[in-house]
């Protein structure tokens, strides 16, 4: 039995199909609750290209351009949902024309106005969700991601520590000043390939000195974020440290211990993966391994990581211990199931109340 799942933090929203449902009892989404008439407006901006490197799910060359067509909610049937959150939730949709598929995430705006989410969902939209990078989820338009079927590394907590943890490395953008906040295994999909793609950057944000907001899942906050001392990129090499000792142990490590600088570690553990998450789990943020003068550099030099080539793993081309099952695509088998019936699309807005997501 795969072990009990904690209370989500905020998961994706949800896709669409406004006239004929995809499937019996599928939601109606051609309510101007979800989206004002002429959405989406904005085009997907490229901020960044990686050379030489295109998505495996890459549907059509127009799909990912500066340019992509201006898919309206009509354009698509909806699937079954693979996630759930505070706002909404994320189905798997298929084009109608080109039967192409990608991710739709759709959020109430009555529970976005009703639980003060507003700066949340802008943040989803900002650049920082925007970059194309081999191991980011890549966003085609407001709400539209590449659909990445594999599964939630939460499903595969196994001994595989290192091969995620060196993708997750150079997944993370301190490069560009902008800190994440929000690592934990529910935001790590696993492609059809099974390499990793980071999602969920409703936290990030691009930092210039520090910053105080309380965020992100409670097993996987750095003391400063807790304590309001202001922080910044070390709070993702400490939630790194976490998730490490969570995908070699099979649950995270008990905060208070490490506090007290006494970690608990399963026997089966080695010495430098036990080295590793010491030096990330330090109080002191000003001694956190990654967050010193060489940053993530002190991180893939560390003992750990000695016998990979970071290049090859920037590349994709070290071979996924996981490689997911998927029998043909907009196969939602590798999630959860959850209920289709709680899910409230009649709710109306007034116009005042959607004129904070006129950017969208």
């Amino acid at each position: 039995m795969p072990p009990p799942r904690r209370p989500p933090r905020l998961r994706p929203g949800k896709p669409a199909s406004p006239s004929a449902p995809a499937w019996p009892g599928a939601p109606d989404l051609s309510a101007s609750a979800w989206r004002s008439p002429d959405w989406p407006r904005q085009p997907w901006q490229v901020w960044e290209e990686t050379p030489g490197w295109a998505p495996p799910l890459c549907p059509s060359p127009k799909a990912w351009s500066p340019e992509p067509p201006a898919y309206r909610l009509q354009d698509f049937d909806t699937l079954a949902t693979v996630g759930t959150g505070t706002f909404g939730r994320v189905y798997p949709v298929k084009e109608k024309t080109a039967k192409h598929f990608f991710a739709l995430k759709l959020m109430s705006i009555p529970d976005v106005i009703r639980l003060a989410g507003a700066a949340h969902a802008h943040s989803e939209v900002r650049p920082e969700g925007r970059i194309i990078h081999p191991f980011l989820i890549r966003l085609c338009w407001t709400g539209l991601m590449e659909c990445v079927p594999g599964c939630e590394l939460f499903s595969y907590l196994r001994n595989q520590g290192l091969f995620y943890s060196a993708e997750i490395i150079c997944a993370i953008l301190h490069s560009k000043e902008i800190i994440y906040r929000d690592l934990k295994p529910e935001n790590i999909l696993l492609d059809r390939d099974g390499h990793i793609k980071l999602t969920d950057f409703g936290f990030a944000k691009k930092l210039v000195d520090r910053t105080w907001t309380l965020c992100g899942t409670p097993e996987y906050l750095a003391p400063e974020v807790i304590q309001s001392e202001g922080h910044g990129r070390a709070v993702d090499w400490w939630a790194l440290g976490i998730l490490i000792f969570e995908m070699l142990s099979g649950f995270p490590p008990c905060v208070c211990k490490i506090l007290a600088d006494k970690i608990d570690f399963p026997r089966h553990l080695d010495f430098h993966v036990k080295d590793l998450i010491k030096k990330l789990l330090v109080v002191d943020r000003t001694r956190r391994l990654g967050n010193m003068k060489n940053g993530a550099n002190d991180v893939k030099r560390h003992q750990w990581f000695r016998s990979l080539d970071w290049e090859a793993v920037l590349q994709r081309k070290l071979k996924p211990p996981i490689v997911p099952k998927i029998a043909c695509d907009g196969n939602t088998s590798n999630f959860g199931t959850y209920p289709e019936n709680d899910w409230d699309t009649s709710a109306t807005v007034p116009q005042k109340g959607l004129e904070i997501f006129k950017n969208f």
